[in-house]
């Protein structure tokens, strides 16, 4: 059974070595190693256990009641399957990180729209070499000088002297 439950939580172990960085790829060669071998290791092993032949040990002990007590003991013996408490915790935190993705995806394409707006505007301005101060003022009106704020430049005021 623990064969068949682990079948259904298959890796894409293709995808997984698309995003290892060329540094960890050691790393996770060894961790697909000892994954396969584990996977390996509980395919070989059958769906359910061997059945015990109580008879055969009823036969073959000596002391009486030895084999009934062992047999009602295993009967009672139930093994408890580890509860799944991380799977809930990594699906919210796949889904936040794919939301965080799409957002970063949807400003990225925002930024592109806006570089490549920037860039026609290169492509088409005058070439520097040719542009006067009023071009210049024009194609970047940042640089435009602010004679309020800087009313003597190039040169300081007196009082700053």
């Amino acid at each position: 059974m623990a064969g068949r439950r682990v079948a259904l939580k298959a890796i894409d172990w293709l995808a997984f070595a698309e995003r290892v960085p060329p540094n960890q790829r050691g790393m996770f060669n060894a961790l697909k190693t000892r994954s396969d071998a584990i996977s390996a290791k509980l395919t070989s092993l059958p769906e359910t256990p061997a059945a015990i032949d109580w008879s055969f040990y009823r036969s073959t002990v000596a002391k009486a009641g030895m084999v009934d007590e062992f047999e009602k003991k295993f009967k009672a013996l139930q093994i408890p399957e580890p509860v799944d408490t991380q799977t809930s915790a990594i699906s919210s935190q796949e889904a936040e990180s794919n939301k965080s993705a799409s957002a970063y995806i949807e400003g990225s394409k925002a930024r592109i729209a806006q570089y490549e707006q920037e860039l026609d505007k290169f492509k088409n301005m005058i070439p520097f070499d040719q542009m006067t101060i009023e071009d210049l003022n024009h194609t970047f009106p940042e640089t435009k000088l602010d004679k309020v704020k800087h009313p003597y430049w190039p040169h300081k005021p007196i009082a700053e002297l």
